[in-house]
């Protein structure tokens, strides 16, 4: 195991299930919920239609594709402030290498602000030069009981 790595492993070890400080908060507006329709060609009406929304959807505003929300985590993340910052030194890159569990309770609704939570759940080494973290990443609405998305994010770092 490269040096960079022990030391991270151990370090990773040692906030397993210690909360991080949330995120900032980022408002989803129409124009991005537009956009992200556009790009991925869902154009269904209780995303983009603000006026067939109010008369026909149970929110009665248009709503964030569960996708959108899903999509913000690694901007949400990267606000989030390292508990143990050292653990990165020697990093060449850190690889997004999917998802677990994803759950989407409850809508974002436009306008709506989020904001992240991560918690490390476990980390393991994966190549002498490489450890693979498991977050738990909970995208909270602003004035939501419930939050927008869940999930179980891995995340690869590579190290010299």
């Amino acid at each position: 195991m490269s040096e960079a790595a022990a030391k991270a492993l151990s370090l990773f070890q040692g906030v397993v299930g210690k909360p991080d400080a949330p995120s900032e908060w980022l408002e989803v507006d129409q124009d991005r919920i537009n956009l992200f329709a556009d790009a991925t060609l869902d154009h269904q009406f209780i995303h983009i239609d603000p006026v067939k929304s109010a008369e026909l959807s149970p929110y009665k505003v248009t709503i964030a594709h569960g996708f959108l929300t899903l999509s913000l985590l690694p901007f949400l993340t990267a606000k989030i402030p390292a508990q143990v910052p050292e653990a990165y030194e020697g990093t060449v890159m850190g690889v997004n290498y999917g998802l677990d569990k994803v759950r989407f309770p409850n809508p974002v609704k436009v306008n709506a602000k989020v904001r992240a939570h991560r918690e490390l759940m476990e980390v393991t080494q994966v190549a002498p030069n490489t450890l693979q973290l498991k977050n738990k990443i909970t995208i909270e609405i602003d004035g939501e009981s419930k939050p927008g998305c869940v999930a179980e994010f891995l995340t690869r770092v590579i190290y010299a």
